[in-house]
């Protein structure tokens, strides 16, 4: 018998329908919903452990798969089996707990998870938009502790019109891609990417997308109802002591007041509020200690954030002593790795970042194979982070989401500038040396430099700036080119990319209720008086693109071939092509264009003749001479009834010079007239509808000989020798002896 199910509409306005269902399956879990989209199914479910876990902070998973079947297909790989989550489903689970982490209780910290998978796809419907909005309704179906519904919606805008939830056809149109994630009341994250777009066209985009995020909450709230709200659980809090932190406050807030004031360094500073913190500890018994000394470094925490928030409130002082609006110091270096395509170097204040270009063919595009989407990128960038960037010794466990994350947010910054007919593919590789705030910019700086030091022909340089936000409700302070402990304290921390006219992509979070869009509008507008900065010193170092790859880099040359000759071109087995590549010392790939199926030839390498020798072999195989026209050729074979020769500007390209078209007179031996290697000139007169063979004559382009008496033309009626009626068969047969009969 099936239980009892629970349904809710959202009308995105356009014929189009989300639907909320709750109660057909995953009931043991503390809550489930199935989000549906057309064709596409997501489940989410949530569970969280009813003990608290002995730690201080929220151990919160969420996890996002697309399930191979739920689009008919089966995983690659030997095992077809899902294996290790992809890029895209990484970027979907950040994209969700960073909306959905802040909304727990501060003390709640019960193991939790929330599962998203994809069930069923629909090739018009992007999955990675519906995320959101199933992990919030399957917490309100639940008990589980949770502030207010919320859910992210990707907008687009497409011919100046935005679009809710787009399919990725309208998505290749946009000049607006972002996801946005909010509450009824506040958004709270944003992240996406755009054409150079304006801060209030971006601030549009977002007043657009929440508009569409009320409704969903609004229909969460009415599922979670029709279902039977259930009762929010109740768990241990953390312990409190107010005497206790108004103690520790006064002990330790005019301290830190006066270190933060200081502008020391990131070591100093350290050290110093370190000193101070053991001061605190120091007015304590062992026994006090004991008891609560974990509440004595939370308070001693919180002081520490008040004052370093008050100063800059206050006095518009930050912690390194710079104003508000200021920028680090940036030092910047091209050309630094010799045997790399394109290397620099980017370093602002004690952040640095080395990038890394690599250029190849086609080959070494990047393959995507996800259930919901299958292409390739021509251009890709990769962020690493090692441990020693911020003087630590950790142990190394692959590429973390974080790399994942920060990596995508700098491809998405600089993809835009790739021009559409750049020939490589292009790999950027970011490994950050040392971090002080937004490691991720400095890729998108460094990137910028190393992309123009290879000489890829970026169509503007772009640089990128993280910035953040203090606000006591009354007053607020937007803070340019933050620091790493700038980065946790404050109430919004965003980065921003872009070139002199518009942004290209960014990255938000949101931590204060109800922020106005004139503080997001003027914060952007101070972020884009910093990227300018940054981008004169960028500039500086490099102004344009170098005009051509280094001399060790590859070189990349196309050409097209029709189609009928690709398989002539590679020859059997590929052994044409192959040995090709052997004599020039060139890699050669050849793609099938989709609309015209003609052949993209790509020819790669690093010696310059070794290209030229295989473009000539294309445009000798492309090389068709025009009839009445007169072309050199060069004799490469005697035969008895003429000489092959080959046009010398179409090498391999050969024709038959027959020995009645090599003079006027008439030419016993080929020989006679020419030998092998001898150049001269020759008529091409196409199609000889006689032969049906290509024709060429040397004799053509001669003066004819004084007296000259040409043959008179062949009648072919006339009965001689050589016809078959004058062979007299049949008299021979009629005076042939009888064949004698061997059986005799």
């Amino acid at each position: 018998m099936i239980p009892k199910v629970f349904n809710e509409v959202i009308d995105l306005g356009d014929g189009r329908t989300i639907s909320l269902e709750t109660g057909k399956l995953a009931k043991q879990a503390h809550g489930s919903v199935v989000v549906r989209m057309g064709d596409a199914m997501l489940l989410c479910t949530v569970v969280s452990n009813y003990k608290q876990a002995d730690v201080d902070f929220l151990p919160l998973t969420v996890d996002y798969r697309e399930k191979f079947a739920a689009a008919g297909r089966y995983p690659g790989g030997f095992f077809k089996r899902e294996a290790r989550p992809s890029d895209g489903e990484i970027l979907t689970m950040r994209l969700v707990d960073r909306v959905l982490r802040p909304l727990f209780p501060k003390d709640y910290h019960a193991e939790t998870q929330v599962m998203i998978q994809l069930m069923s796809h629909d090739p018009n419907v992007m999955p990675d938009a519906l995320a959101g909005l199933a992990a919030s309704a399957a917490i309100q179906l639940s008990d589980i502790p949770f502030e207010t519904p919320i859910s992210e919606v990707r907008v687009a805008r497409v011919n100046g019109e935005f679009i809710i939830n787009p399919n990725r056809t309208q998505l290749e149109e946009a000049d607006i891609d972002m996801m946005v994630g909010a509450s009824t009341d506040s958004v709270m994250m944003v992240e996406g990417e755009m054409d150079e777009c304006s801060e209030e066209e971006m601030a549009d985009a977002i007043k657009f997308a929440h508009e569409a995020i009320k409704v969903q909450c609004a229909a969460q709230t009415a599922l979670a109802e029709a279902f039977g709200k259930k009762e929010t659980r109740e768990y241990e809090p953390e312990r409190e002591d107010a005497d206790l932190a108004q103690k520790i406050h006064d002990l330790a807030y005019d301290k830190v007041y006066a270190i933060a004031k200081a502008g020391s360094s990131k070591k100093e500073r350290g050290m110093a509020f370190a000193e101070i913190k053991e001061e605190v500890k120091a007015t304590f018994t062992e026994e006090e200690l004991e008891d609560f000394g974990g509440l004595v470094s939370k308070y001693y925490s919180k002081a520490e954030k008040a004052a370093i928030r008050d100063l800059t409130l206050s006095e518009g002082l930050r912690l390194d002593g710079r104003k508000t609006t200021d920028i680090r110091p940036i030092w910047c270096e091209v050309d630094y790795l010799p045997s790399t395509h394109g290397s620099s170097i980017f370093t602002r204040g004690e952040t640095q970042a080395l990038a890394t270009v690599t250029l190849g063919t086609s080959r070494e595009a990047n393959q995507i194979d996800m259930p919901s989407y299958e292409g390739e990128e021509t251009f890709y960038l990769h962020y690493n982070f090692p441990p020693f960037s911020t003087g630590e010794a950790r142990p190394l466990r692959g590429t973390s989401r974080r790399e994942v994350g920060h990596g995508n947010l700098a491809q998405r910054a600089l993809k835009g500038m790739i021009p559409a007919d750049c020939p490589y593919t292009v790999r950027v590789v970011s490994e950050v040396l040392e971090s002080n705030g937004s490691s991720s910019m400095a890729t998108v700086c460094s990137g910028t430099m190393a992309l123009m030091d290879a000489g890829v022909q970026l169509k503007k340089p772009v640089s990128g700036i993280a910035m953040g936000l203090i606000s006591d409700g009354d007053r607020y302070a937007v803070l340019s080119d933050i620091l790493g402990d700038e980065d946790h304290l404050g109430d919004m921390d965003f980065k921003v990319t872009g070139t002199a006219d518009g942004i290209t992509a960014c990255q938000m979070d949101i931590k204060i209720k109800g922020l106005s869009y004139e503080i997001l509008v003027n914060a952007l507008k101070q972020a884009r008086d910093g990227r300018l900065h940054i981008l004169e010193k960028l500039t500086d170092t490099i102004e344009t693109p170098n005009a051509e790859v280094k001399a060790h880099a590859p070189k990349m040359v196309t050409r097209v071939i029709p189609n009928d000759m690709i398989g002539a071109f590679i020859g059997p087995g590929g052994k044409h092509i192959q040995e090709l590549q052997k004599e020039t010392e060139t890699t050669i790939v050849i793609n099938e264009d989709p609309v015209t199926e003609e052949g993209i030839v790509e020819i790669l390498g690093t010696n310059p003749e070794g290209i030229e020798a295989v473009i000539a072999r294309i445009e000798s195989m492309l090389f068709k001479p025009e009839v009445g026209s007169v072309y050199e050729v060069k004799v490469i074979k005697m035969l008895d009834f003429g000489a092959v020769v080959e046009y010398t500007e179409a090498p391999g390209n050969e024709v038959l010079l027959h020995v009645s078209e090599l003079a006027w007179e008439r030419t016993e031996n080929v020989s006679d007239v020419v030998n092998m290697g001898d150049v001269f000139d020759v008529k091409y007169f196409g199609i000889d509808s006689r032969t049906r063979k290509e024709k060429v004559s040397r004799k053509a382009i001669l003066p004819k000989p004084e007296g000259y008496v040409a043959r008179p033309p062949r009648d072919n009626n006339r009965k001689d020798n050589r016809g078959r009626d004058n062979r007299n068969r049949d008299n021979r047969r009629d005076n042939r002896k009888p064949r004698e009969n061997k059986n005799d």
